[in-house]
């Protein structure tokens, strides 16, 4: 299958991929994130349900969904709240896309036991559709997915910081576009043209800014200096292009909060 077209969906965490099958693709969604928190002494309302009723309202008129990895959020083991709201999760996913694609993350120990029959499970070392590439990112993707034209990513949950005149810094979700090198990573014949980085789709989870002077993003590809990281481009979740990662780095990371994100959709 030819791809034509790779696109965030303004505002929703969302990739949508278009071509002979439309195709939406998300990453990081952490379920039982919550009672991580409540164990700590933080208590918050589950976002699964906010989550699921945003991804079956993006179904219309698309036929296949991408998970990313890191679905679940306790390892090792599971949580109550995971048994009680993963299945039925899955179960609507189902109901509202044609096919269902999860690629196994660090978080996701014994997520076969949540899966109804019918939602595809694809290794850590990722999948390929055609000519782009998904993997979570924290173990080497096959030979296989580095041979797409495009790798898509999760596992880093990037925001970008943004200093004001100032000096106060605050962070938001963002993609992150980076170029690949003829021969950057030695370990494989053929690289992709582009490697994607997606925002985690749960809007609860914190991120890792990318352009901390200090910063460093995490898994195997991005070890040992075998890209160029500045040379990546940045765009918010609105689509506005900030510049690449070099242009827009930071020197502290002391004074960091979450920026309340605009326009977020609420369901």
């Amino acid at each position: 299958m030819e791809m034509t077209d790779i696109l965030p969906l303004p505002d929703h965490l969302a990739l949508e991929i278009r071509g002979q099958e439309n195709i939406i693709c998300v990453g990081d969604l952490h379920v039982g994130l919550e009672s991580e928190m409540r164990a700590k002494g933080v208590h918050v309302p589950s976002r699964t349900h906010h989550m699921e009723r945003e991804l079956v309202a993006l179904s219309d008129g698309r036929d296949r969904l991408v998970l990313l990895g890191d679905v679940k959020n306790k390892v090792p083991g599971s949580t109550q709240q995971e048994y009680a709201e993963l299945p039925g999760f899955f179960r609507s996913m189902k109901r509202h896309y044609s096919r269902v694609d999860l690629v196994r993350g660090n978080h996701d120990t014994n997520i076969e036991e949540f899966l109804p029959e019918g939602i595809d499970l694809h290794p850590s070392t990722g999948f390929r559709i055609g000519d782009v590439g998904f993997a979570h990112g924290h173990t080497w993707p096959s030979p296989e997915v580095m041979a797409a034209q495009t790798l898509i990513l999760g596992h880093n949950h990037p925001t970008v910081a943004l200093e004001d005149s100032l000096g106060n810094i605050s962070k938001e979700p963002c993609w992150v576009r980076l170029p690949v090198r003829e021969g950057a990573i030695k370990r494989y014949m053929e690289l992709p043209r582009e490697i994607i980085m997606v925002p985690a789709f749960n809007r609860g989870l914190g991120g890792s800014p990318v352009n901390l002077a200090r910063g460093r993003l995490l898994g195997p590809l991005f070890s040992e200096g075998m890209l160029d990281i500045s040379e990546g481009k940045v765009y918010l979740t609105d689509g506005i292009y900030l510049g690449t990662i070099g242009s827009l780095m930071v020197r502290s990371a002391s004074r960091v909060r979450t920026l309340p994100h605009r326009s977020r959709p609420y369901y």
